[in-house]
C-alpha cells in the first residue's frame, strides 16, 4: 500500500518551472530513490512534501491524509522527518541535546508543568532522554552523547542528523543526499543503517547522486529532469 502519493505537483519560482505535473508514490516499508541531475527539482519536491514550500497546484497524500500546504511542524507530527543536503545541526549544542530536539514534537508538557517541573514533566523528560540515547545507540554515536555536535567528524554529523530525525518517531524519513561527501567506509555504514531503518518499519525516501548506493538499496526509483518525472520503476527498469 502507498504511504506517500504525489499527484500532479506544479511549483514555479517566477518564470522558472521547478516541478511540472510530478506524480509518483512510495510504498510502506520500502526504500525509494529520487534521482536526476542538479536543478531537476528533487529538493523542491522534498520541500513540498515537508511543508517548506506550498505547491502551485497538485496534492500530497500521506497515510491517506491530504497534507498539501500544511505547516512543517504539523507534518512532522503526522510522521514525516527529514535530513538536509547541507547539514543543519545545532553545532554548539551537545550530541544528546540535538537528538532531544527531535523528540520535542512528541512531548506534551506545556508551559506550567515545564516552569514548575511537575512529576509528569520530569517523567516525560527522562523518557525523552532514554529515547534519544536509544537513537544514538542505533546510529552508533551513544559514546559521543556529551560532545558538541560541531566537533564530530563529517560522517558522524550525518548520522547525528538521522538520529535526530528518527527521534521524532516518523513513519517516513526523507534523506537529502545522505552519502554526500562521505568516503567509502562511511557510505558502507550508511547503507547498513538505511536497511536497519527499513527493518524498523520506517519507509525511506532519498535523494542521492551515488548511483551505486541507489541501485543497490532502492526497490523503486523515480527520475526527475527539468521538473518532469521521466521514468519510474525498479532499478532494473531504470
Amino acid at each position: 500500500m502507498s504511504l506517500l502519493i504525489l499527484r500532479n505537483l506544479l511549483k514555479t519560482f517566477g518564470g522558472l518551472v521547478a516541478m511540472n505535473s510530478v506524480t509518483f508514490s512510495v510504498d510502506e516499508a520500502s526504500i525509494v530513490g529520487l534521482i536526476g541531475p542538479n536543478g531537476a527539482g528533487k529538493t523542491t519536491t522534498f520541500n513540498i512534501i515537508t511543508g517548506n514550500y506550498r505547491p502551485d497546484s497538485g496534492e500530497v497524500i500521506f497515510d491517506r491524509k491530504d497534507i498539501t500546504g500544511r505547516p512543517t511542524h504539523k507534518i512532522v507530527e503526522l510522521g514525516i522527518a527529514r535530513t538536509f543536503q547541507n547539514i543543519r545541526l545545532f553545532q554548539d549544542m551537545s550530541v544528546l541535546e540535538n537528538v532531544l530536539a527531535g523528540c520535542h514534537c512528541r512531548m506534551r508538557a506545556g508551559l506550567f508543568p515545564s516552569l514548575f517541573r511537575t512529576p509528569a514533566q520530569r517523567s516525560e523528560e527522562r523518557q525523552a532522554v532514554e529515547r534519544a540515547m536509544r537513537e544514538l545507540a542505533f546510529v552508533g554515536l551513544d559514546d559521543q552523547y556529551a560532545n558538541l555536535a560541531g566537533n564530530l567528524a563529517y560522517g558522524n554529523q550525518r548520522l547525528l542528523e538521522i538520529a535526530r530525525a528518527l527521534a521524532s518517531d516518523p513513519k517516513l524519513i526523507i534523506l537529502d543526499e545522505p552519502a554526500g561527501s562521505m568516503n567509502d567506509p562511511e557510505t558502507a555504514v550508511l547503507i547498513e543503517l538505511i536497511y536497519a531503518i527499513r527493518q524498523r518499519g520506517v519507509t525511506v525516501l532519498l535523494i542521492e547522486h551515488d548511483m551505486n548506493l541507489v541501485m543497490n538499496i532502492c526497490e523503486g526509483i523515480a527520475v526527475l529532469n527539468f521538473g518532469h518525472v521521466i521514468a519510474k520503476g525498479t532499478p532494473e527498469d531504470i
